[in-house]
Order: C-alpha cells, then structure tokens, then sequence
C-alpha cells in the first residue's frame, strides 16, 4: 500500500476528490488529507456534511486575499507537511490554487505527483483565469495523468506526456451522485417554482465580473420572455460585486435569488432543471449525466465534447447571442 496525501482548498475540489479518497480507503491505503482552506464557510460545511476530518487546515484566507498570496501561502504552509508526511504520492485535483501549489511541493519534495481531471484544455491562457494556466503547469510537473475522457487524453499526448503516464478514468464528479441525490428531497425554492418549468443560473467566475451587467440582463429578457412558462432560480455566488448587481438587475417576478447551495441541496434542485445557465466548468459535466442542456456563460469551455454532444453551447458573454440560442431573436 502506499501513502497517499491528497491537497483540496474549494468546495468544487472536494466534491471530486471525495469518490477517489473513498476507493482509496477502501483498499487500504493510509491516507492524509490537507484542506488549504481557500472557500472557508463552504468547503467547511461539505466536510461536516460527509464527516470528513482533515488532517490539516492551513486556513489560507484568515491571511491572504489576493491569488499570488494565495499560492505562496499554500506553498508556505504545504511545505513542512509535506517534509513531515513522506507519501508516495500527492493527489491535486483541476485546476485551482490549491492544485497549483501542492504540485510545486510535490516537485520541490521530488514526490510523486497525481493529477486527478487531467488534460483539459482551452489553449487561451486568460480564459478560464487563472485555471487555464494552472491546469498547464501541474501537466508539467504530474507523473501521473488521471483524464477523464479520450479527448483529454489526445491533447497530453500531444504536448508530448508519456502515454504510459496517462490513464482514463472517467470523471469522479458524476461518481458524486452515489453520495448526493435523493429520491425523497424536498426544498422550499423547488416549491416556489412547481407549476413552471425551471431554468436554473450560476455566475460566479473572475474572468466574467465586468460582463455581470450583459449577463443579467439577457437574463431577465429570458425571464419577462417566459413568464408563463418558466422560472429561473439563482444559487448566488458570496462574491459582493455578484450581490450587488444581481439584486440591482434581477427584480423579477420569476426570478430567485437564493443563497449558496450546498452539494446536496444544489444536486438535487438541478436534477429538476429543464434549462442550465452557467460559467461553472463542473456543472457541465454534471448536467449533461443528468440530460440537462447547458448554455455556457463563457467563450471557451475546456470540455469540448459536450460541444460535440450538443449538450453545451457557448454563449460569448453577448446577450443578443443568449436570447438567439433561445430562440427570442
């Protein structure tokens, strides 16, 4: 058995490395677990959600704010863990700060380094920001690249990644759903919206910020547009700058703001969607398991297959280009 010290810091982390700490468990494996703590109230809740206790809590964001803080303080406070643990491997995961960081501790420490959603790529360095870049970088440094699809796997091998380092292995955040989904759930926001169809929206994305104002007020065209038809509910992101707009712009009779979800409610109100509006990269992948169709809120997706599908369309931040996919224009 070997040693393995998994590194997590958000909730959309988690939520995919929770299935692989779990098999890894149930073979056996001694295993230690390192939240950086970058969504703090958040991922906290998901782990009591799941009983889960982390070996190590570097609460990044009681110190640092801004992103090079951010990596240089999990470097930091990674470092001595890693020197103190000797595993046989670090397990990162996407594309975050927290991934970025743990694989230069990995690589400082000359320890193997596990890249779990390996190889997606947009090739457009600022878009997503900063993940694009991260993601690149970790390839640099991983021994092992865990992709979740034949597609991914092209593009490491096109970069030149031995192919004997690559494996598919599909994509844990639908191996979530074991965990997350009820037959029997019931919500107050489900209710509110019964007797119409829903479409379901998430903002929250750095690169997306200066675009809120073109992105709520295509939607609320979509919502006076399908009044009798549907009602969109919007688990709003903590973000003040999203706050602030969102209730300027979104005062609408079929429109919901909400709170956060966490996993659980948040699986469970999207499964009833007829319509996904998003930025998320994990949605995509997620609605389109459960047959939902995606209009990404975004110019590029790293997750080209569901273009291909005809699960996803890309938006383009343009709110002509929304209401056209909808057939409004």
């Amino acid at each position: 058995m070997k040693k393995l010290l998994f590194i997590f810091g958000t909730r959309p982390e988690f939520i995919k490395v929770y299935p692989v700490i779990q098999e890894a468990k149930r073979q056996g494996n001694p295993i230690v677990l390192v939240n950086t703590g970058q969504h703090k109230e958040m991922l906290n809740e998901l782990l009591d959600e799941f009983s889960v206790e982390v070996d190590y809590d570097l609460k990044i964001m009681e110190k640092y704010s801004g992103l090079s803080e951010i990596v240089a303080g999990s470097i930091s406070g990674l470092d001595p863990i890693i020197k103190k643990e000797q595993p046989d491997v670090i397990l990162v995961h996407g594309d975050t700060a927290a991934t970025l960081a743990g694989s230069l501790v990995a690589y400082f420490n000359q320890i193997k380094l596990a890249h779990i959603e390996a190889g997606l790529r947009t090739y457009n360095k600022f878009s997503p920001f900063p993940e694009e870049m991260n993601r690149q970088i970790v390839g640099l440094m991983a021994d092992y690249h865990f992709t979740p699809t034949e597609m991914t796997k092209e593009n490491l091998l096109k970069e030149g990644k031995p192919k004997n380092q690559i494996f598919v292995v599909g994509n844990s955040a639908i191996d979530m759903f074991q965990y997350t989904l009820k037959d029997d759930y019931t919500n107050e926001a489900l209710s509110w919206q019964a007797d119409k169809k829903m479409i379901l929206v998430t903002a929250h994305r750095r690169e997306n910020l200066s675009d809120l104002e073109e992105i709520f007020d295509g939607i609320a065209e979509i919502a006076d547009e399908f009044r009798e038809t549907h009602k969109i509910i919007y688990p709003i992101h903590m973000n003040p700058i999203i706050r602030e707009k969102a209730q300027k712009l979104l005062e609408h009779s079929n429109i919901k703001i909400i709170d956060p979800l966490d996993t659980i409610n948040f699986h469970n109100v999207m499964r009833h969607a007829e319509l996904i509006l998003t930025d998320s990269g994990g949605i995509q992948e997620e609605a389109a398991f459960l047959g939902i169709p995606v209009l990404v809120l975004r110019d590029t997706t790293e997750r080209p297959e569901g273009v291909l599908a005809g699960t996803l369309k890309l938006w383009g931040l343009q709110k002509k280009i929304l209401l056209m996919r909808l057939g409004l224009y």
